[in-house]
Protein backbone atom coordinates (compact mmCIF):
# COMPACT_ATOMS: atom_id res chain seq x y z
CA UNK A 1 0.00 0.00 0.00
CA UNK A 2 1.54 3.30 -1.01
CA UNK A 3 1.44 6.52 1.02
CA UNK A 4 -1.57 8.04 -0.81
CA UNK A 5 -3.70 4.95 -0.25
CA UNK A 6 -2.72 4.87 3.45
CA UNK A 7 -3.76 8.50 3.98
CA UNK A 8 -7.10 7.92 2.22
CA UNK A 9 -7.78 4.89 4.47
CA UNK A 10 -7.09 6.95 7.62
CA UNK A 11 -9.46 9.69 6.42
CA UNK A 12 -12.28 7.18 5.95
CA UNK A 13 -11.74 5.77 9.45
CA UNK A 14 -11.68 9.24 11.00
CA UNK A 15 -14.92 10.22 9.22
CA UNK A 16 -16.62 7.01 10.39
CA UNK A 17 -15.58 7.61 14.03
CA UNK A 18 -16.74 11.23 13.89
CA UNK A 19 -20.08 10.16 12.45
CA UNK A 20 -20.62 7.61 15.23
CA UNK A 21 -19.74 10.19 17.90
CA UNK A 22 -22.22 12.69 16.42
CA UNK A 23 -25.02 10.11 16.32
CA UNK A 24 -24.28 9.17 19.93
CA UNK A 25 -24.40 12.79 21.05
CA UNK A 26 -27.68 13.33 19.18
CA UNK A 27 -29.25 10.29 20.90
CA UNK A 28 -28.25 11.54 24.36
CA UNK A 29 -29.58 15.05 23.60
CA UNK A 30 -32.97 13.77 22.40
CA UNK A 31 -33.37 11.52 25.43
CA UNK A 32 -32.60 14.36 27.84
CA UNK A 33 -35.02 16.68 26.08
CA UNK A 34 -37.85 14.24 26.85
CA UNK A 35 -37.69 15.50 30.45
CA UNK A 36 -38.00 19.21 29.57
CA UNK A 37 -41.19 21.25 29.24
CA UNK A 38 -42.22 22.09 25.70
CA UNK A 39 -43.95 25.28 24.58
CA UNK A 40 -46.94 24.69 22.32
CA UNK A 41 -47.20 27.70 20.04
CA UNK A 42 -50.63 29.31 20.30
CA UNK A 43 -53.19 29.63 17.56
CA UNK A 44 -54.52 33.19 17.02
CA UNK A 45 -57.33 32.40 19.49
CA UNK A 46 -55.49 30.46 22.15
CA UNK A 47 -53.14 31.36 24.98
CA UNK A 48 -49.72 29.65 25.08
CA UNK A 49 -49.72 26.38 27.03
CA UNK A 50 -46.82 24.72 28.80
CA UNK A 51 -47.10 20.95 29.15
CA UNK A 52 -45.73 19.41 32.31
CA UNK A 53 -42.82 17.04 31.77
CA UNK A 54 -42.64 13.47 33.01
CA UNK A 55 -40.43 14.71 35.84
CA UNK A 56 -42.43 15.54 38.99
CA UNK A 57 -40.17 18.53 39.61
CA UNK A 58 -41.51 20.33 36.54
CA UNK A 59 -45.04 21.72 37.02
CA UNK A 60 -47.24 23.32 34.38
CA UNK A 61 -46.78 27.09 34.42
CA UNK A 62 -49.90 27.98 32.43
CA UNK A 63 -53.10 26.08 31.85
CA UNK A 64 -55.74 28.27 30.21
CA UNK A 65 -58.55 26.22 28.72
CA UNK A 66 -58.55 26.60 24.91
CA UNK A 67 -61.73 27.80 23.26
CA UNK A 68 -63.20 27.90 19.80
CA UNK A 69 -63.20 31.00 17.61
CA UNK A 70 -66.46 32.95 18.01
CA UNK A 71 -67.87 36.40 17.23
CA UNK A 72 -66.70 37.87 20.52
CA UNK A 73 -63.19 36.52 20.05
CA UNK A 74 -63.06 38.04 16.57
CA UNK A 75 -64.13 41.44 17.92
CA UNK A 76 -61.64 41.29 20.80
CA UNK A 77 -58.74 40.15 18.63
CA UNK A 78 -59.44 42.90 16.10
CA UNK A 79 -59.58 45.61 18.77
CA UNK A 80 -56.96 44.65 21.35
CA UNK A 81 -53.42 45.88 21.84
CA UNK A 82 -50.46 43.54 21.39
CA UNK A 83 -50.69 42.49 25.05
CA UNK A 84 -54.40 41.62 24.63
CA UNK A 85 -55.86 44.68 26.35
CA UNK A 86 -59.14 46.20 25.18
CA UNK A 87 -61.08 49.35 26.13
CA UNK A 88 -64.76 48.43 26.46
CA UNK A 89 -67.85 50.65 26.65
CA UNK A 90 -71.50 49.59 26.54
CA UNK A 91 -74.38 51.51 24.93
CA UNK A 92 -78.06 51.13 24.14
CA UNK A 93 -80.46 53.13 21.98
CA UNK A 94 -80.88 55.87 24.59
CA UNK A 95 -77.14 56.56 24.53
CA UNK A 96 -77.03 57.08 20.76
CA UNK A 97 -80.27 58.98 19.99
CA UNK A 98 -81.40 61.03 23.03
CA UNK A 99 -80.76 64.77 22.90
CA UNK A 100 -79.29 67.09 20.29
CA UNK A 101 -75.94 65.46 20.96
CA UNK A 102 -76.23 61.90 22.30
CA UNK A 103 -74.04 60.51 25.06
CA UNK A 104 -71.95 58.35 22.71
CA UNK A 105 -71.00 61.40 20.65
CA UNK A 106 -69.94 63.32 23.75
CA UNK A 107 -67.92 60.30 24.89
CA UNK A 108 -66.08 60.24 21.57
CA UNK A 109 -65.50 64.01 21.77
CA UNK A 110 -63.34 63.33 24.80
CA UNK A 111 -61.01 61.15 22.74
CA UNK A 112 -60.85 63.80 20.02
CA UNK A 113 -60.14 66.70 22.40
CA UNK A 114 -58.01 64.87 24.97
CA UNK A 115 -54.24 64.73 25.20
CA UNK A 116 -52.76 61.62 23.51
CA UNK A 117 -56.17 59.94 23.37
CA UNK A 118 -57.13 59.85 19.67
CA UNK A 119 -55.23 56.66 18.87
CA UNK A 120 -56.89 54.88 21.82
CA UNK A 121 -60.11 54.67 19.78
CA UNK A 122 -58.33 52.00 17.73
CA UNK A 123 -58.58 49.78 20.82
CA UNK A 124 -62.12 50.79 21.86
CA UNK A 125 -64.83 48.14 21.56
CA UNK A 126 -68.41 49.43 21.70
CA UNK A 127 -70.80 46.77 23.03
CA UNK A 128 -74.30 47.50 21.71
CA UNK A 129 -77.32 46.23 23.63
CA UNK A 130 -79.77 46.69 20.73
CA UNK A 131 -79.86 47.02 16.94
CA UNK A 132 -80.11 50.82 16.85
CA UNK A 133 -76.99 51.34 18.94
CA UNK A 134 -75.16 48.68 16.92
CA UNK A 135 -76.11 50.40 13.65
CA UNK A 136 -74.94 53.75 15.00
CA UNK A 137 -71.65 52.21 16.10
CA UNK A 138 -71.04 50.72 12.65
CA UNK A 139 -71.95 54.04 11.02
CA UNK A 140 -69.26 55.74 13.11
CA UNK A 141 -66.79 53.08 11.88
CA UNK A 142 -65.89 51.94 15.37
CA UNK A 143 -65.15 48.44 16.62
CA UNK A 144 -68.62 47.08 17.48
CA UNK A 145 -70.10 43.99 19.10
CA UNK A 146 -73.81 43.20 19.31
CA UNK A 147 -74.65 41.92 22.80
CA UNK A 148 -76.95 38.91 22.99
CA UNK A 149 -79.70 39.89 25.45
CA UNK A 150 -81.90 36.75 25.30
CA UNK A 151 -85.02 38.73 24.53
CA UNK A 152 -84.60 41.24 27.40
CA UNK A 153 -85.38 44.85 26.42
CA UNK A 154 -82.38 47.11 26.99
CA UNK A 155 -83.46 49.73 24.43
CA UNK A 156 -84.75 52.74 26.37
CA UNK A 157 -83.18 54.92 29.06
CA UNK A 158 -82.66 53.01 32.29
CA UNK A 159 -82.92 55.45 35.18
CA UNK A 160 -80.44 54.99 37.98
CA UNK A 161 -81.47 52.20 40.38
CA UNK A 162 -84.60 51.27 38.42
CA UNK A 163 -85.22 47.53 37.96
CA UNK A 164 -84.25 47.76 34.28
CA UNK A 165 -81.06 49.63 35.22
CA UNK A 166 -80.08 46.91 37.70
CA UNK A 167 -80.79 44.14 35.17
CA UNK A 168 -78.67 45.88 32.54
CA UNK A 169 -75.76 46.22 34.97
CA UNK A 170 -75.89 42.49 35.75
CA UNK A 171 -75.97 41.65 32.04
CA UNK A 172 -72.90 43.83 31.64
CA UNK A 173 -71.13 41.95 34.42
CA UNK A 174 -71.86 38.61 32.75
CA UNK A 175 -70.50 39.88 29.44
CA UNK A 176 -67.30 41.18 31.03
CA UNK A 177 -66.82 37.84 32.78
CA UNK A 178 -66.86 36.24 29.35
CA UNK A 179 -64.21 38.70 28.12
CA UNK A 180 -61.92 37.63 30.98
CA UNK A 181 -62.53 33.98 30.15
CA UNK A 182 -61.42 34.68 26.58
CA UNK A 183 -58.06 35.72 28.04
CA UNK A 184 -58.30 39.49 27.49
CA UNK A 185 -57.42 42.26 29.90
CA UNK A 186 -59.62 45.31 29.66
CA UNK A 187 -60.43 48.80 30.79
CA UNK A 188 -64.15 49.12 31.24
CA UNK A 189 -65.46 52.66 30.92
CA UNK A 190 -68.97 54.03 31.09
CA UNK A 191 -69.77 56.34 28.18
CA UNK A 192 -70.41 59.13 30.67
CA UNK A 193 -66.65 59.21 31.33
CA UNK A 194 -64.66 61.83 29.42
CA UNK A 195 -61.08 60.76 28.65
CA UNK A 196 -59.23 64.10 28.78
CA UNK A 197 -55.79 62.49 28.89
CA UNK A 198 -54.42 59.07 28.13
CA UNK A 199 -54.96 57.24 31.46
CA UNK A 200 -52.38 54.51 30.92
CA UNK A 201 -49.44 56.48 32.40
CA UNK A 202 -51.43 56.67 35.66
CA UNK A 203 -52.23 52.94 35.65
CA UNK A 204 -49.72 50.29 36.75
CA UNK A 205 -48.78 48.37 33.62
CA UNK A 206 -47.93 44.89 34.83
CA UNK A 207 -49.61 41.67 35.91
CA UNK A 208 -48.92 42.16 39.62
CA UNK A 209 -52.09 44.27 40.06
CA UNK A 210 -55.29 42.36 39.34
CA UNK A 211 -57.74 45.28 39.33
CA UNK A 212 -57.43 49.06 39.44
CA UNK A 213 -60.81 50.66 40.07
CA UNK A 214 -62.23 54.17 40.39
CA UNK A 215 -63.91 55.49 43.52
CA UNK A 216 -66.58 58.12 44.15
CA UNK A 217 -64.33 59.81 46.70
CA UNK A 218 -60.71 59.02 47.47
CA UNK A 219 -59.89 58.31 51.13
CA UNK A 220 -56.12 58.58 50.67
CA UNK A 221 -55.17 54.89 50.72
CA UNK A 222 -54.83 53.31 47.24
CA UNK A 223 -54.20 49.81 48.65
CA UNK A 224 -56.64 49.67 51.55
CA UNK A 225 -60.03 47.99 51.04
CA UNK A 226 -61.45 49.68 54.13
CA UNK A 227 -64.39 52.04 53.42
CA UNK A 228 -63.54 52.34 49.71
CA UNK A 229 -66.58 53.73 47.79
CA UNK A 230 -65.70 51.89 44.59
CA UNK A 231 -67.31 52.78 41.28
CA UNK A 232 -67.54 50.22 38.47
CA UNK A 233 -67.88 52.94 35.85
CA UNK A 234 -64.13 52.85 35.22
CA UNK A 235 -61.65 50.12 36.04
CA UNK A 236 -58.77 48.14 34.57
CA UNK A 237 -58.53 44.40 35.16
CA UNK A 238 -56.12 41.65 34.13
CA UNK A 239 -57.39 38.27 32.96
CA UNK A 240 -56.25 35.47 35.25
CA UNK A 241 -57.71 32.66 37.35
CA UNK A 242 -58.20 35.01 40.33
CA UNK A 243 -60.14 37.68 38.47
CA UNK A 244 -62.27 35.10 36.67
CA UNK A 245 -63.14 33.54 40.03
CA UNK A 246 -63.98 37.01 41.36
CA UNK A 247 -66.36 37.76 38.51
CA UNK A 248 -67.96 34.31 38.72
CA UNK A 249 -68.57 34.82 42.45
CA UNK A 250 -69.85 38.33 41.81
CA UNK A 251 -72.37 37.30 39.17
CA UNK A 252 -73.49 34.32 41.28
CA UNK A 253 -74.92 36.84 43.77
CA UNK A 254 -77.36 38.26 41.20
CA UNK A 255 -80.47 36.39 42.35
CA UNK A 256 -79.67 36.85 46.04
CA UNK A 257 -79.25 40.63 45.78
CA UNK A 258 -82.68 41.99 44.86
CA UNK A 259 -82.75 45.78 44.91
CA UNK A 260 -78.96 46.09 44.85
CA UNK A 261 -76.99 47.17 41.82
CA UNK A 262 -73.97 45.07 40.91
CA UNK A 263 -71.59 47.73 42.24
CA UNK A 264 -73.11 47.46 45.74
CA UNK A 265 -72.76 43.67 45.62
CA UNK A 266 -69.07 43.94 44.70
CA UNK A 267 -68.50 46.32 47.63
CA UNK A 268 -70.18 43.82 49.98
CA UNK A 269 -68.07 40.94 48.66
CA UNK A 270 -64.91 42.98 49.14
CA UNK A 271 -65.88 43.88 52.72
CA UNK A 272 -66.65 40.21 53.41
CA UNK A 273 -63.05 39.35 52.50
CA UNK A 274 -63.49 37.80 49.04
CA UNK A 275 -60.61 39.80 47.57
CA UNK A 276 -58.25 38.51 50.27
CA UNK A 277 -59.45 34.90 49.96
CA UNK A 278 -58.87 34.91 46.22
CA UNK A 279 -55.53 36.73 46.54
CA UNK A 280 -56.83 39.69 44.52
CA UNK A 281 -54.49 42.67 44.63
CA UNK A 282 -56.61 45.79 44.12
CA UNK A 283 -55.61 49.41 43.66
CA UNK A 284 -58.13 52.20 44.27
CA UNK A 285 -57.65 55.13 41.93
CA UNK A 286 -57.08 58.66 43.20
CA UNK A 287 -59.72 61.17 42.08
CA UNK A 288 -56.88 63.59 41.42
CA UNK A 289 -56.36 61.60 38.20
CA UNK A 290 -59.65 59.66 37.83
CA UNK A 291 -62.28 62.13 38.94
CA UNK A 292 -66.04 62.51 38.80
CA UNK A 293 -68.92 64.72 39.77
CA UNK A 294 -68.96 63.12 43.24
CA UNK A 295 -65.46 64.50 43.81
CA UNK A 296 -63.81 66.82 41.29
CA UNK A 297 -60.13 66.52 40.53
CA UNK A 298 -58.09 69.11 42.40
CA UNK A 299 -55.78 69.68 39.42
CA UNK A 300 -56.92 70.01 35.81
CA UNK A 301 -53.26 69.82 34.77
CA UNK A 302 -53.01 66.12 35.67
CA UNK A 303 -56.57 64.75 35.51
CA UNK A 304 -57.12 61.86 33.07
CA UNK A 305 -60.85 61.12 33.26
CA UNK A 306 -64.03 62.87 34.42
CA UNK A 307 -67.02 60.66 35.25
CA UNK A 308 -70.60 61.96 35.42
CA UNK A 309 -71.28 59.94 38.57
CA UNK A 310 -73.62 61.06 41.37
CA UNK A 311 -76.12 61.78 38.60
CA UNK A 312 -79.50 60.20 37.80
CA UNK A 313 -80.49 60.83 34.17
CA UNK A 314 -78.85 60.84 30.76
CA UNK A 315 -80.06 64.37 29.99
CA UNK A 316 -78.45 65.71 33.17
CA UNK A 317 -75.20 63.90 32.40
CA UNK A 318 -75.16 65.31 28.86
CA UNK A 319 -75.73 68.84 30.17
CA UNK A 320 -72.94 68.70 32.72
CA UNK A 321 -70.47 66.78 30.56
CA UNK A 322 -70.94 69.44 27.89
CA UNK A 323 -69.91 71.99 30.54
CA UNK A 324 -66.83 69.87 31.30
CA UNK A 325 -65.88 69.98 27.60
CA UNK A 326 -66.24 73.77 27.63
CA UNK A 327 -64.09 73.92 30.78
CA UNK A 328 -61.45 71.76 29.11
CA UNK A 329 -61.37 73.90 25.97
CA UNK A 330 -61.07 77.01 28.11
CA UNK A 331 -58.12 75.46 29.96
CA UNK A 332 -56.37 74.44 26.74
CA UNK A 333 -56.81 77.95 25.34
CA UNK A 334 -55.16 79.62 28.34
CA UNK A 335 -53.39 77.51 30.95
CA UNK A 336 -52.07 80.46 32.92
CA UNK A 337 -55.35 81.73 34.38
CA UNK A 338 -56.89 80.17 37.52
CA UNK A 339 -59.14 77.22 36.73
CA UNK A 340 -62.37 76.04 38.33
CA UNK A 341 -64.80 73.33 37.21
CA UNK A 342 -68.30 74.49 36.35
CA UNK A 343 -70.97 73.47 38.90
CA UNK A 344 -72.73 70.21 38.04
CA UNK A 345 -76.18 71.76 38.28
CA UNK A 346 -77.91 69.37 35.90
CA UNK A 347 -76.90 66.35 37.95
CA UNK A 348 -77.72 68.02 41.24
CA UNK A 349 -81.20 68.87 39.93
CA UNK A 350 -81.69 65.32 38.60
CA UNK A 351 -82.18 64.08 42.17
CA UNK A 352 -84.89 66.64 42.88
CA UNK A 353 -87.10 65.79 39.90
CA UNK A 354 -88.01 62.10 39.90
Amino acid sequence: MDLAQSQKSHQIVNFSVASLLFLGFLYVFVCNEANVNYLILPTPFQKPQFLASSSKSHAATFNMKPYEKDELEEALAETSTQNKTVIIAMVNKAYVVLGDKPMLDIFLDGFWLGENTRNLVDHLLIVAADQTSYDRCKYLRLHCYKLKTDGVDFVGEKLYMSEDFINMMWRRTLFLTNVLKHGYNFIFTDTDVLWLRNPFPNLIQNQSIDIQISVDSFIGHPWSERRQPINTGFYMINSNNKTIALFDSWYAQKNQSKGLKEQDVLVNLMRQGLFRRLGIRARFLDTLYFSGFCQDSRDVKVVSTVHANCCRSISAKVTDLTSVIHDWKRFLANQTVPFRWSPHRGCMDSWRHR
